[in-house]
Formats: C-alpha cells, structure tokens, sequence
C-alpha cells in the first residue's frame, strides 16, 4: 500500500479526478468509467516516488500515436446506439448562460422577420429535451405552432408536463421518438428548425442523421441557412498536455485499458492545457447537409508553441500545487507535463444564424471558459510523450458519421509525434 505522504497525494488527485468528472453539476459516466478502468488494474505496490518520478517517453524522431472510440463509448445511450441524458445533464444546460439566452435571442430573431409575423411561423424542435426549453421560447414568442420531437419516453414525458403546465399544451405539441421516424400531421414542413443535438464532438449526438432526414421531409426550405437554428456545427481540436496522465504512470496505472474512450473535462479544467493553436476539423452546415459526407478525413499538422508550453508550465504548477506535491516536486512535474503531449483534445462551436455564434472554449485561441459542453480528449499513447517548441505533432482525422441515426458516429485519429 502507498504510504501515508502518497496516500495523500494520492487521495488529493483523486478528488481532483472527482473535480474533472463534474461538469456544470452532473456527473459524468465516461470519466467514471475510466477512472474505474485504471483502478481495477492489479499492481505491484508503489511509494510516492512512483507518482512523482516520471519516466516520459522521449519521441525519437517519430513516435506513432493512435486513438478511436464511438460516440456512445462511456456515456449514457439509448440501447449502446444513441446518446441520452439524465434530468441532471439537461438542467445543466438550462443553466448554461452562453448557450441558452443566445438559443432564444435566434429563435425570437427569426420569428420576428417572418413577412407573416410569429404567428404565420411553424417551428420543428429537434429534441426536445424534458423542459421542452426552445419549443417554449418559440410559443412564447408567438409561434402559429410548434412540433417538438423527443427520442427518449421519459424526456418526452416530462415534457409533456412541462407544456401542460405552462399552459402551450394547444400550441405544442410532443412527438416521442426518433425524428427520422416521424411524419409532422397532415404532411405539414416546418418554416425552420431549432436542433441543439450538438455534441463535445460536434457531431456525436446525430445531428448529421437527423438534419439530412429533416432536409428531405419535415422542413420547407431546407437550402436556405435561416432554416436552421444552428445553421452549423463546428470541432475543434489540438494536441494537449494532461497533469493526471503524467502523475499516474504504469505500473501503477495503465491508460492503455481505456481502449481509445477519451476522458472528458469541464471546459475550464486547467489539468488540460493545449500545446498549439487549434484547427478546426469537423464543419457542418445544415443548409448544405444534402451534399455533406458523413465520412471526413482530414491530415493536420500542428506545431508545439514555446509560449504555450511557458505559460502552461506555471499553470500546472498551480494544479500540482493544490494536489499536496511538495514543491521541489510539483517545480519538476509542471515542466515535464508542459513538455508534452497526452493527445488530441476536441471542443464544439456552433454558428446559430451567421451572426451569433457559441463558443465552449474561447475562440480562437482554444482558452478555458464556462461551459455545459466538454473538453475530449483522446489519450493517444501509454505514457505521455516528450515535446519542445517547434516539434509537430501530425494526425489523420478519420471520422465515420453514419446517415442512420442508431448507428452510432465512430472517431479515429492516428499519426505521429515528430521531434525536429
């Protein structure tokens, strides 16, 4: 067993695991799931010199780096094939105030610049959601109706309820079920559609599935951007430092076990920390979803950043710090873990109607900020790899978004770590 000093070490960044997992108040099962992975591991008794001595590995010239996982892999889903939500994940974004009043904003925008007025508007709502949050801002904005579409019985149910009680039960109404399988009464398209089924990666929530659907039946001018609420979905991605994957080494624990799930943080967890400018690697616009391909590959080129690596260095320092490290160790640990990559971290952003858009982390630099949405970060080697400025780190994104809407999105990214 670890001694007393690791133990607490120990326990301080296990905490801090518990810290990560929570974003805007809920628990995240794909952050359980891994830390629940790296615990099981049978392991030859460590001392606090094991936490605290890391042995990254230096990329000789080229080092291979690899992770893949589908989108349902340690989240909540309906039967492994669609991810869902708790009541406690959907509050969260209720609550979160960069994305909810910026929702509103568009949809009483578009309703207002209809030549018919709210009234003459008929609003499709793609998933819903229990609180039916968007199709009520549509009804009391005055839309002529609305039709909200929800896949999971419960949320649909609640709802219901919701709508009752606030009165919009003659102006709303829910449809339980998958969108691709319904048909809006009497063959009726909407005049434009809200769709916030955009997930940490922009597409694993089935926004494409359902939109190119939606393009073909339920929505009458589909080309046309104001169409859409959002009118696109954005990733992003970067390589990234990570401190608990630099302090929990093997044998102790083993991240190889994730088998590719990516760890996923709250936007503002400064333990992750980006090594370069990010890029954008996913980009789908609904107006043009008809000529969209669910299949994307894209090479990039990222280069380390000295400046990044300097002003991430004192931030570990502050992460390592309040880990109980003393502080000849946490002064090595936060160059070191500055000093390297852990992986690709991925971020969405959406652009609600060409002019208002939705950031998770601050655009354009990548920086940390509040947000219901999640950092993901694919851990793309066994123990992190040693970087400098100027290095580049070169991957292929090979995502295979399926047109099924049960089919879940698959995600591999591969490529090399490259010291010049």
């Amino acid at each position: 067993m670890p001694t007393s000093r690791s133990a607490n070490i120990l326990a301080g960044f296990l905490f801090a695991i518990a810290q990560i997992t929570c974003t805007a108040g809920f628990l995240q099962t794909s952050r359980r799931a891994a830390l629940e992975k790296l615990q099981q591991i049978t392991v030859t008794p460590f001392v606090a010199t094991s936490l605290i001595q890391p042995s990254i590995a230096s990329a000789s010239e080229s080092t291979p780096i690899s992770a893949s996982w589908t989108a349902v892999d340690g989240l909540n889903s309906l039967e492994k094939k669609f991810v869902s939500f708790d009541k406690s994940a959907y509050q969260a974004m209720v609550n979160d105030q960069s994305r909810t009043p910026l929702f509103e904003q568009a949809i009483i925008s578009r309703l207002k610049s209809s030549e018919g007025g709210p009234e003459s508007q008929v609003v499709l709502d793609l998933g819903t959601g229990p609180f039916a949050l968007f199709a009520v801002a549509a009804a009391k904005a005055g839309a002529g109706k609305v039709y909200a579409i929800e896949a999971s019985k419960e949320a649909a149910a609640s709802a219901r309820e919701t709508v009752k009680k606030l009165g919009f039960d003659d102006k709303i109404t829910i449809l339980e079920g998958f969108s691709t399988d319904i048909t809006l009464p009497d063959g009726i398209k909407a005049d434009f559609a809200v769709a916030e089924i955009v997930g940490s990666v922009a597409s694993e929530e089935g926004a494409y599935a359902t939109i190119l659907d939606a393009s073909k039946r339920l929505v009458k001018n589909p080309g046309d951007a104001a169409s859409w609420i959002p009118s696109r979905i954005q990733t992003y991605a970067a390589p990234a430092s990570y401190t608990l994957h630099n302090l929990f080494l093997p044998p102790a624990f083993d991240w190889s076990k994730l088998n590719g799930e990516p760890v996923r943080f709250n936007c503002r967890d400064e333990g992750l920390q980006l090594l370069s400018d990010p890029v954008l690697v996913e980009d789908i616009s609904f107006a043009d979803i008809a000529s969209e391909k669910g299949a994307l590959k894209k090479q990039v080129t990222f280069i380390v950043d000295g400046g990044r690596i300097e002003q991430n260095a004192k931030q570990f320092r502050e992460e390592f710090k309040k880990g109980g490290l003393p502080k000849e160790q946490f002064e090595q640990l936060s160059v070191t873990t500055a000093n390297s990559v852990s992986g690709i971290a991925l971020w969405p952003r959406l652009i609600l109607d060409g002019t208002v858009d939705i950031n998770s982390r601050h655009y354009p630099d990548g920086g940390h900020q509040k947000s219901h949405w999640q950092t993901v970060l694919s851990i793309m080697s066994a123990i992190p790899l040693k970087v400098k400025s100027g290095d580049q780190v070169t991957v292929t994104f090979d995502f295979d978004v399926p047109s099924d809407v049960t089919r879940p999105s698959y995600y591999n990214i591969s490529g090399n770590v490259v010291n010049i």
